[in-house]
């Protein structure tokens, strides 16, 4: 069933149900729909809990992963701009 903004403003209670009861309800402006409103369905089966530590030693990194950056060539490498002499790379040296 089609219902103007306002008809479904004055009384969207009844518009929820019959959207429970399955029946389609839609919602339209200026005689254009813009809106579906439908139930949702229930979970049928739990939602898995998920545990700590279920992949612990799967994965596998270098030791160094976390070691900072610190050379200008290791900056570049990874795409930062280097700040040379606290200028922008493309400013002449003072």
């Amino acid at each position: 069933m089609t219902y103007t903004v306002q008809q479904a403003q004055e009384d969207f209670s009844r518009l929820l149900k019959e959207a429970e009861e399955g029946k389609e309800v839609v919602i339209a402006r200026d005689g254009k729909p813009v809106a579906r409103l439908a139930a949702v369905e229930a979970r049928t089966e739990p939602r898995k809990r998920r545990l700590a530590g279920q992949y612990a030693g799967q994965f596998q990194y270098p030791d160094d992963i976390f070691k900072p950056l610190e050379t200008d060539e290791e900056l570049r490498e990874y795409g930062f701009d280097v700040l040379i002499d606290g200028k922008e790379p493309d400013e002449p040296a003072a």
